[in-house]
């Protein structure tokens, strides 16, 4: 599932679109620099703006994994929410970093969840029925944990790397997306997902 995915060169069903209008995205560029000044407020006027595609992104990831999830979209916006608004400490460059620093967030929220299922279940000794909507939780718990610590070895031998499958894995970013963030050719980030994509599947089946 993971592999299949970061092979796909088309547009996941939580891209972000390329534009939500010129004014929308002229006033959301504004509102990321107030942010970065320290202007509290402005980030309250953001979340509006930015909602419908957070609400993509979460959307596109939990429709990809599982329509068993017990998180929803609204709930995971929500929470990604919170925690960008307690983030601190970042100057978000641009529109499509926001969403990569969002995507961020997701991934350490759904790792947060996928682990405290894990615990749950352990600590009530839970006899998971071997039925086949319990299997592909378990395992998709299993994958979120797996690519996580993965990731996390990855940034020590390649951060930028690490980023790149970030966004494309837990922030539904199209290549083009991520060449943009990055500041980095389009063939260059499908090459290094190409790349990440062998050195995850040794490193988590090892």
């Amino acid at each position: 599932m993971l592999f299949d995915y970061l092979r796909q060169d088309t547009p996941a069903s939580g891209a972000l679109p390329p534009h939500s209008g010129k004014t929308t995205s002229e006033s959301i560029t504004f509102l990321l620099s107030q942010v970065n000044g320290g202007d509290r407020d402005a980030f309250d006027q953001l979340v509006p703006l930015v909602y419908h595609e957070l609400h993509r992104i979460a959307d596109g990831y939990l429709r990809r994994e599982s329509q068993s999830h017990t998180l929803q979209p609204t709930a995971l916006v929500h929470e990604v929410y919170l925690r960008l608004a307690d983030y601190g400490g970042n100057d978000y460059e641009s529109r499509r970093h926001f969403y990569a620093i969002a995507a961020q967030v997701m991934r350490r929220i759904l790792v947060d969840h996928a682990r405290a299922r894990c615990a749950a279940k352990r600590g009530a000794g839970v006899k998971v029925p071997m039925e086949r909507e319990h299997d592909i939780a378990r395992e998709r718990d299993r994958i979120v944990i797996s690519l996580h610590d993965a990731l996390n070895a990855l940034a020590m031998e390649d951060d930028v790397k690490a980023r790149m499958v970030e966004m494309r894995f837990f922030g539904g970013m199209t290549a083009e997306e991520i060449a943009e963030c990055v500041s980095t050719p389009v063939h260059i980030v499908r090459r290094e997902l190409r790349s990440a994509q062998v050195w995850l599947r040794r490193e988590i089946e090892a």
